[in-house]
């Protein structure tokens, strides 16, 4: 039988992110699939960090070379050290972020590349990691076999900015993990507020890393905007410190918010249902999103959701939540500024986001793999 190997770095180094959709694409493969074998590669680890496989058909292949030390020796130095070193023979290898190691010749290989970011906005990118993409992914869509994209807007950018053939690059699209569903326990609710110490306003939640592509200045703004109103809300944003971030501190003090955003770090995901669930509105105005699972997740925990109409947003979206331009700090506002005042309509938008995460599974994506899968090993 083949070997397919599916990097699964993201999955052990980060929280959130790239991490998250690694961690649930792997799980829903394990649910459906028990015959093919699969080989989990994990830069930075031993067998003795890791936890039990997802499934009898999955084993471990870690190295204690980091992600960061394997990128210097086959991005920096040119090292030419095939993967198969530390996974041995296999004829299928998935890199799932961006980036393709050497591989032998004759081994099959598919690509994820999640979104476009450092080229699309560049001025939200960290300047190093911006050169490093730079230089990579180009050079690793064009040696991949086959690439996959997280949205139609992702295949797009692929096309147009690399002249990537489209033939190359399937869609495949996020799922929405069954445990995001709505939380109405007030003893949660209120567990997960002393936890993170939020108190008792109202907030607004928003999740991402805090870094400026997430837009997270514009939206302390409008909390600021609407508090001058007199809407006594407050702002959660959970997500790890990232780069660049300066600016929405300043914002933060120039404005005088700092009693009214919470930013908590990377938040447990046991916890997200409880946060989503608790808030009058999910607030995710990014500049620029390969998917934006954070929009399905608030809709199927019944909080509606005011988002971007920019790359892949509407397509996640839909009919089902307040699409602005990102830029507009009044189209933010008034957004917000309808949700919190018109009843009918948040109660629209929560009945067309529960319609709209339906329709994205985890299952399904996993079983669109499996077929990617096979018509490459064909």
């Amino acid at each position: 039988m083949s070997v397919i190997t599916i990097d699964y770095t993201p999955a052990y180094e980060q929280g959130g992110g790239i991490g998250r959709y690694v961690r649930d694409l792997v799980a829903a493969l394990a649910d459906i699939d028990e015959q093919q074998h699969y080989c989990l590669f994990v830069a930075g680890a031993a067998h003795s960090q890791l936890p039990q496989a997802p499934g009898c058909n999955f084993i471990w292949k870690p190295t204690k070379f980091s992600a960061l030390w394997l990128a210097r020796l086959w991005h920096r130095a040119h090292l030419p050290l095939p993967i198969e070193t530390f996974t041995g023979a296999i004829d299928l290898y998935h890199a799932t972020d961006f980036v393709l190691p050497p591989t032998h010749p004759n081994t099959r290989t598919l690509l994820t590349v999640h979104d476009l970011s450092f080229v699309r906005v560049p001025e939200t990118a960290s300047p190093n990691l911006k050169a490093y993409l730079d230089a990579v992914v180009p050079r690793s869509i064009k040696r991949a076999t086959h690439v996959l994209a997280d949205s139609q807007a992702t295949k797009d950018d692929l096309v147009a900015l690399y002249n990537t053939s489209p033939e190359k690059i399937t869609v495949l699209l996020s799922g929405v993990d069954s445990r995001y569903k709505r939380v109405d326990d007030s003893q949660a609710q209120a567990a997960v507020r002393e936890k993170y110490q939020l108190g008792s306003r109202p907030y607004s939640f928003s999740i991402g890393t805090v870094q400026p592509r997430k837009n997270y200045s514009r939206l302390i703004r409008a909390l600021a905007q609407l508090r001058a109103e007199g809407h006594d809300l407050a702002l959660v944003i959970a997500g790890g410190r990232g780069w660049l971030e300066d600016e929405m501190y300043q914002t933060l003090r120039e404005v005088r918010m700092q009693d009214y955003v919470h930013l908590i770090g990377f938040a447990d995901e046991s916890d997200l249902p409880a946060l989503y669930s608790g808030a009058l509105c999910t607030t995710f105005p990014s500049l620029y999103e390969g998917f934006g699972l954070p929009v399905l997740e608030s809709m199927a925990c019944g909080t509606p959701v005011v988002t971007s109409n920019v790359s892949s947003l509407p397509e996640v979206a839909g009919n089902a939540a307040l699409q602005v331009n990102p830029y507009d700090l009044e189209a933010i506002t008034d957004a917000v500024r309808r949700i919190i005042n018109d009843y009918a309509l948040r109660e629209d938008l929560i009945e067309r986001g529960y319609q709209q995460a339906r329709r994205f599974t985890w299952e399904d994506s996993a079983r669109q793999l499996q077929v990617i899968y096979r018509d490459l090993l064909a």
